[in-house]
């Protein structure tokens, strides 16, 4: 388990396991627990096959801090910012389970270029589907017995025996205190997203499983019709039972995406540990590029920046860590070798450029440290830092840390001051750095 700090300050839990494409998990509230829960099923061994999952708990449950007063919908997207930024996962798959459907779908809204597929998992639009069924009434009108309240939950909601439904009462009890589930279900109640299923432009697929806690069919048939695109997989059984088809029905969705994204021929191995330079990349207005040339031009221009850029990590011996879509991150061993990399980058599409109806402007962001390396990828401040600061950088720019500045010292490369920057996730701001790319005339 880690912990990240939401933007209003409330402590989040978060784990990461497997590797592969990212695929953040938000379990349903109230009743969350990310490390019991995996501890105790094998859904979460076929999960994380060719994947990197990663699962947390929502404010108020599991690990997370408990005793919150915010539980509004805007105050749970800012969990799902804070794990995504802690990572600084650039693109990823979002996996809602139940009540955590309404703040994924805000997220997707907000962000549709991090969300490379969104998963709503037998969840809801509006409060009054979710507090329909009888499990949830119970759980509004809570009696102050909280042991013999979860047992009865356990019982109605998976139909097992008295032994079972202790083991399962205990868990709920575990993930969640009896007041903080009772501000949870209050702010639930009054959840309403329906006006902003027409605005999701992420690829997504809706699960609804008979028989368990929040299912309500018209909700799922709401959410299919609303949604762009959308597909629905109903499943007839309870989560457990339905496990591998549940399984098949993601590995065949975010196949998908996985399908279509290019993979250079013989990469070679990301190198592990010590000190490293992160370079990010991102096409700037990508988004706009894409809108005014409709999807195969607008592709044939992504495949075109795709490939001078891998080019040029091969001339600099830069090692691709991972495509974002419209940009990449990758690692060096030497941080002038990552320096002259992006000079090289700038270069290459301003060449490009010169020649083109259609420009492509890069910006892109450098740092040095020693980030966590963990199955060929790289996670940590370091990274998150590197993305942070091609965030900063206007097409065309190559911004760099003071970390990147000064290894570079006596190097014959020109670096002039940009001032302090305030970057997402960082407390105190950050000394940043303009490098300097076009050559004398």
């Amino acid at each position: 388990m880690r912990y990240t700090t939401a933007a209003d300050g409330v402590r989040i839990a978060y784990a990461v396991a497997g590797s592969g494409r990212p695929l953040v998990r938000v379990p349903g509230t109230p009743f969350s627990h990310c490390q019991l829960e995996w501890m105790d099923s094998a859904f979460f061994d076929g999960l994380v096959r060719g994947r990197t999952v990663i699962p947390f708990d929502p404010r108020g449950t599991g690990l997370s801090d408990r005793n919150v007063a915010d539980h509004s919908l805007d105050a749970h997207v800012l969990d799902i910012e804070a794990v995504a930024d802690a990572l600084g996962l650039e693109r990823f798959a979002l996996h809602a389970i139940a009540s955590s459907g309404p703040a994924a779908i805000v997220y997707s809204v907000r962000h549709p270029d991090r969300v490379t597929h969104l998963i709503l998992d037998d969840t809801f639009v509006r409060g009054e589907d979710f507090t329909r069924s009888p499990q949830t009434r119970a759980l509004t009108e809570m009696s102050e017995d909280w042991e013999a309240m979860t047992e009865q939950l356990a019982f109605m909601s998976f139909g097992v025996g008295r032994e079972e439904a202790r083991r399962y009462g205990a868990f709920f009890r575990a993930c969640v205190e009896r007041d903080e589930a009772r501000r949870i279900m209050a702010a639930l109640a009054v959840i309403d997203v329906s006006d902003l299923l027409p605005e999701v432009r992420v690829p997504t697929l809706i699960m609804e499983h008979r028989g368990v806690l929040h299912g309500a069919s018209a909700s799922a048939r709401t959410l299919a019709a609303q949604i762009p695109g959308a597909r629905l997989t109903m499943l007839t059984g309870g989560a457990s039972d339905d496990m591998d088809r549940l399984l098949d029905a993601l590995a065949e969705f975010l196949g998908d995406g996985q399908a279509r994204a290019p993979v250079p021929a013989t990469p070679p191995a990301a190198p592990v540990g010590g000190l490293r330079t992160i370079l990010f990349t991102d096409v700037q207005e990508h988004t706009a590029i894409m809108q005014r040339l409709g999807d195969a031009a607008g592709r044939d221009v992504l495949r075109e920046q795709e490939q001078i850029t891998r080019a040029v990590f091969r001339q600099h011996g830069g090692v691709e860590v991972k495509a974002m879509g419209d940009g990449f991150m990758a690692t060096f061993g030497s941080v002038i070798a990552a320096v002259q990399c992006a000079i090289e980058l700038q270069r290459a599409f301003d060449r490009r450029n010169a020649s083109s109806g259609e420009p492509v402007l890069v910006r892109v962001g450098l740092n040095a440290g020693e980030p966590i390396a963990e199955d060929g990828d790289f996670f940590g401040s370091t990274v998150i830092m590197a993305a942070r600061i091609a965030g900063e950088a206007s097409g065309g720019e190559i911004l760099a840390s003071l970390a990147v500045r000064e290894l570079c010292a006596g190097k014959g490369l020109a670096f002039s001051e940009r001032g302090r920057v305030l970057l997402r996730g960082f407390e105190d701001a950050v000394q940043v750095y303009e490098v300097s790319w076009r050559e004398s005339p």
